[in-house]
């Protein structure tokens, strides 16, 4: 008499991988995941690599570890993956005070982001198709 067991979050042909409190901002982060939305895995590796963004270096890491994912626990080719959606999250907040003239602060935001990368083999929906 145990509980059910939770259905898979996404479909058999898909792999995720999340990067979580990740201390960048939300919107520079959504930059990068525009920029890789909807390319192939080894393009949107190759634009990761190459950009010149400090938080380029950990969208290639998490896009690696969704490509990695895909490999071994779903066994889809990754030749065929395409990168079907990235998008970030607001994640913690640290709220800092810095002193100002007259005894009055200032309040400092140190905002978190989480990058949650979704990728999806193309050749199944073809021979579906």
């Amino acid at each position: 008499m145990g509980k059910t067991k939770n259905p898979p979050r996404q479909a058999s042909n898909e792999s995720r991988a999340v990067l979580r409190m990740y201390k960048h901002s939300p919107q520079k982060l959504n930059l990068l995941a525009q920029q890789i939305r909807g390319m192939p895995v080894q393009k949107a590796m190759d634009e990761m690599k190459f950009s010149r963004k400090r938080a380029a270096k950990d969208v290639y890491k998490t896009l690696y570890s969704a490509m990695s994912n895909a490999e071994n626990n779903h066994e889809l080719d990754i030749d065929n993956l395409v990168v079907s959606q990235a998008y970030v999250g607001k994640n913690l907040v640290l709220k800092r005070i810095r002193a100002r003239a007259r005894g009055r602060a200032a309040r400092i935001l140190k905002p978190f982001a989480q990058l949650t990368i979704i990728l999806r083999d193309t050749s199944t929906e073809a021979e579906a198709a």
